[in-house]
């Protein structure tokens, strides 16, 4: 189990530069996410699949199309090309756990935002659409899992989604 970005000493500095200063440019964003990843993958993610365990990781190259390419706007060809350049394995899987970004807003209230959490409602709308689109484009790749749920019901979903396919 691992997180992006995060998974590495640089890769939670990288987190906490992300999700607490107050202004990065879209571009900015972009390019530590990545730098946060490339970190991530040499000294996690492929060491752990070289001696064959499975890795589960929240968030990862899907996350970067729907909030820097759909949210922030950043083109896709640009992401398809770091993404070659950077030969960054792709999931076998993606879990995509969707929810209306009124139900995720009301989820959060009460508690502290972070820069990307205080992000407006078309933001997150962008973004969902991002998460849906990359699912239409790789169907055997994605399931998507209903969120508006309790914990118990969306795990349920996760249960029933997951089963068979092992």
């Amino acid at each position: 189990m691992t997180r992006e970005p995060g998974g590495t000493e640089l890769g939670e500095r990288i987190r906490h530069i992300l999700l607490e200063h107050a202004s990065i440019e879209p571009l900015s964003e972009l390019l530590l996410v990545l730098a946060a990843r490339v970190q991530h993958v040499h000294a996690v993610i492929a060491p752990a699949l070289a001696l064959g365990q499975t890795v589960v990781c929240d968030r990862y190259i899907d996350a970067t199309y729907a909030y820097q390419g759909a949210g922030r706007g950043l083109p896709s060809p640009l992401l398809d090309e770091l993404g070659r350049l950077l030969a960054l394995p792709t999931p076998d899987l993606t879990l995509y756990f969707d929810v209306p970004v009124a139900t995720a807003q009301a989820r959060r209230r009460g508690r502290p935002a972070d820069r990307i959490e205080s992000e407006d409602a078309t933001f997150f709308e962008r973004v969902r659409a991002g998460y849906m689109a990359r699912a239409a484009a790789a169907p055997a790749r994605f399931v998507t899992v209903p969120a508006s749920g309790t914990l118990v019901e969306v795990g349920q979903s996760v249960v029933t989604a997951l089963d068979g396919l092992w």
